[in-house]
């Protein structure tokens, strides 16, 4: 294949992931690239893109076809990572993830970040809430390709899927590296939250108007 076809190819499927994202609730961008490779014929790794290119592919997609509901969108979301991030509150809790970085689908699992050197305080304070969960395991990357595994404790708030990935204190001072662009993850606050859902928040009505 020519390298204007190859260029191509991966066009296409940087496009049909960002579609499959968006409109089939898969959230692994692997998985979304495989299943595009797959549904334009096309198994072998080399013409994938990479996450980076998904998820600007993605936002695009959003921005074009969804421009009036994410807003919406994002302010359920925002709303459900703001009540988790309230309720962790003794655990320093951050926000991460494809809702911070404005790509959030209604699909879009909220991440949180929650820091304990004892998991199990964390499991507490969601068996004292009454919140059913399960929990696995998420392997996280740091900077010289150090690898940690987190224990992850998933519930829905509704219909909406919550992970809490509990990391020891110290990873306060050093974020796990994001799967998307390999840099040290964006995270958000309680009050850094509450000041993006007060930007999605109506603006009153004017009374003079």
């Amino acid at each position: 294949m020519s390298a204007r076809g190859s260029e191509t190819l991966r066009r296409r499927i940087t496009q049909e992931a960002a579609r499959i994202m968006a409109e089939e609730g898969v959230r692994d961008f692997h998985a979304a690239k495989r299943k595009a490779a797959g549904r334009l014929n096309q198994s072998e790794n080399r013409h994938l893109p990479s996450n980076s290119e998904v998820e600007a592919a993605l936002a695009e997609y959003l921005n074009l076809f969804h421009a009036r509901d994410l807003p919406h969108t994002r302010q359920r979301l925002l709303g459900v990572a703001l009540n988790t991030l309230q309720l962790l509150v003794r655990f320093e809790p951050r926000l991460v993830g494809p809702l911070l970085q404005g790509v959030a689908t209604p699909y879009s699992e909220v991440q949180i970040q929650a820091f304990a050197d004892n998991p199990v305080e964390v499991a507490v304070c969601l068996q004292d809430h009454n919140i059913p969960y399960e929990e696995y395991d998420r392997r996280l990357r740091y900077g010289g390709e150090r690898v940690e595994t987190a224990p992850v404790f998933r519930f829905l708030a509704g219909d909406t899927s919550v992970a809490i990935d509990v990391l020891p204190l110290r990873a306060l001072r050093e974020a796990p590296l994001s799967p998307v662009d390999a840099r040290p993850m964006k995270r958000a606050a309680i009050r850094d939250v509450e000041i993006l859902l007060a930007g999605l928040s109506p603006s009153p009505a004017n009374p003079d108007s």
